[in-house]
């Protein structure tokens, strides 16, 4: 019986949460372009000429739960040519670049500025998950990241965003191209 009211309680508080969001739609989607900055060193803005930027394709649908708690699932595409460096390596052929990535986002933008009319127009987030990614052979990565949404009409159905994830491959020793990289977004999103 316990456990049936602790079902209860959990149920009502979800629902309760979701009936207070200002937003129209808990569901959005974003589509864009993405670059990887696979080049062997731990600075996130290490020559951004030398990203790879082959078949920059990258969409997610994210689901919020919360004003402040979303879960996305996203993919990637992208690649590297023969003339591409991976981690101080020059790669002998073409690559293509692969992928998929799920990540719990915490917005918390809310709690620095709070809410209002002037700041209404943009969201700060934190994000962390796991990833499978594709180069050479195949790899999971642990990722951790972050991006700022900008909104771009008054009832936040459309916006502009740009994140950056750390990835840090699991079995990165051994690897060989499919290694620790960063990836940064730029992609426009819209509520469904």
């Amino acid at each position: 019986m316990k456990k049936i009211l602790l079902l209860a309680f959990v149920i009502l508080c979800s629902t309760s949460s979701f009936a207070q969001r200002y937003n129209n739609s808990d569901w959005s989607m974003s589509i864009g372009v993405n670059a990887i900055n696979s080049l062997g060193t731990r600075s996130p803005i290490d020559s951004p000429g030398d990203w790879s930027f082959q078949t920059p394709i990258s969409a997610a649908v994210e689901f919020n739960w919360t004003d402040q708690f979303a879960i996305e699932q996203s993919i990637t595409f992208n690649g590297f040519t023969e003339d591409d460096s991976i981690d101080f390596n020059p790669t002998e052929e073409d690559y293509n670049y692969l992928s998929l990535d799920t990540h719990v986002k915490y917005y918390f933008g809310e709690l620095i500025f709070g809410r209002g009319r002037n700041n209404d127009w943009f969201d700060i987030y934190a994000n962390a998950g796991v990833g499978f990614f594709h180069i050479d052979e195949t790899n999971i990565s642990a990722n951790l990241g972050g991006g700022i949404l900008f909104w771009l009409n008054q009832n936040r159905s459309l916006g502009l965003r740009a994140q950056t994830i750390a990835k840090f491959a699991f079995d990165h020793a051994d690897s060989g191209y499919d290694n620790n990289h960063y990836q940064y977004h730029l992609q426009v999103i819209f509520k469904l």
